[in-house]
């Protein structure tokens, strides 16, 4: 099944596109939980071979409150990509709220050592509505 990517964002020649799902059968409504799944895909179309090395994401509940969260490369990797590679992972998002938002950035190295910044595009996190 081909993924659907509904969010993409280009930065300096790097395109990260998202794809995410409400997950029903992960979540826990009556608990106040709610869960999705994103698929991220990142596309070198640089010049040259790129490291990634860390992330950093702002998370909004319906409620507002923001989470930061910082951490070496993604999903306990830190993949390399050559130009013209790509690198997919998925993880994952609970809420205590049905809706919120999801954005941030990656830090990439360069060959040379130098740094660049990609934006991770915001995407919206939305449950269906529920017949109550």
């Amino acid at each position: 099944m081909k993924e659907l990517f509904q969010h993409a964002a280009i930065s300096e020649g790097v395109t990260v596109r998202v794809a995410v799902n409400f997950l029903p059968e992960q979540s826990r409504i009556e608990a106040g939980k709610w869960f999705w799944v994103y698929h991220i895909r990142i596309e070198n179309g640089t010049e040259g071979t790129i490291k990634l090395m860390s992330r950093h994401w702002r998370i909004t509940d319906g409620n507002g409150e923001v989470s930061v969260v910082d951490g070496d490369g993604v999903v306990g990797e830190q993949p390399v990509l050559a130009p013209g590679a790509s690198h997919d992972y998925v993880s994952g998002c609970p809420l205590p709220t049905p809706q919120g938002s999801m954005e941030g950035h990656y830090i990439f190295r360069r060959d040379d050592g130098s740094e660049l910044q990609t934006q991770i595009p915001f995407f919206p996190l939305a449950a269906p509505a529920t017949a109550g």
